[in-house]
């Protein structure tokens, strides 16, 4: 499952997930484009790549500033051939439907929707010229059983498996795949705030009993980036020990 030669574009990649991800990514020979706007976590993980060997472009950034992200990607691809997408980054608010606020609701789709949706539609033209591209796209179990207290986020997990799917029948005639992955309870900064009386339920109906480590999902991503997935489109592949299934 080498990636080398290929470079990867990575949101939210200063913790969690989108770290992990990094990680695995270089380890596995891939050039790195990594956006977060956190000032403290995304250069210590952008020198620690480095230092390993890994060519890394790191920026700081809210992603939610469209017009800020639209003029970057475009400075980038002046001089960088982004061949992998990894959309991950994203926060939550939560809330039951009849007392969420409706500028929570549309900030959670904007994060979690509106920057995929605007990565996709600024690198999938290059990605369908040069026949050949990756998308991932991490949606989450929620979008899939929806959940209690979770309008916001269940509802832009669950676009984001459709704008997957769209995506997919998009860019397969040229050879771009574009996939989703579908994480369970995973060992992030935000779970380890959860107070036990919501985590331990959760674990008791996950099938390995466990909560998941963020490079078991990364080792997925990069499985789905590579040539070894190169016949695999419009999947949401589930990555939750078992919980919801």
């Amino acid at each position: 499952m080498s990636l080398t030669g290929r470079t990867a574009l990575i949101t939210g990649a200063g913790q969690g997930i989108g770290r992990a991800c990094a990680e695995v990514f270089a380890e596995r020979g891939a050039n790195l484009v990594i956006l977060d706007k956190n000032r403290k976590t995304l250069p210590r993980v952008a020198k620690e790549l480095s230092s390993r060997g890994c060519s890394v472009i790191s920026h700081i950034i809210d992603l939610t500033h469209l017009n800020k992200l639209k003029s970057l990607i475009a400075d980038i691809q002046k001089d960088v051939h982004i061949d992998i997408l990894v959309n991950n980054a994203g926060f939550d608010k939560p809330g039951v439907t009849s007392k969420t606020d409706r500028k929570n609701f549309y900030d959670v789709l904007g994060i979690h929707v509106g920057v995929p949706f605007l990565l996709i539609k600024l690198l999938l033209p290059q990605m369908r010229e040069a026949k050949w591209g990756r998308i991932i796209n991490v949606s989450s179990v929620y979008g899939l059983s929806g959940a209690k207290g979770e309008a916001a986020y269940s509802t832009a997990k669950a676009a984001v498996i459709g704008l997957t799917k769209t995506v997919a029948r998009e860019g397969g005639p040229d050879g771009v795949t574009a996939n989703a992955v579908v994480p369970g309870l995973i060992r992030t900064p935000t779970i380890e705030k959860m107070p036990e009386k919501y985590v331990l339920p959760i674990i008791e109906q996950t099938l390995l009993g466990r909560i998941g480590q963020p490079a078991e999902v990364a080792r997925v991503v990069a499985f789905l980036a590579s040539d070894d997935a190169s016949y695999i489109t419009g999947s949401a592949v589930t990555v939750s020990g078992g919980w919801g299934i």
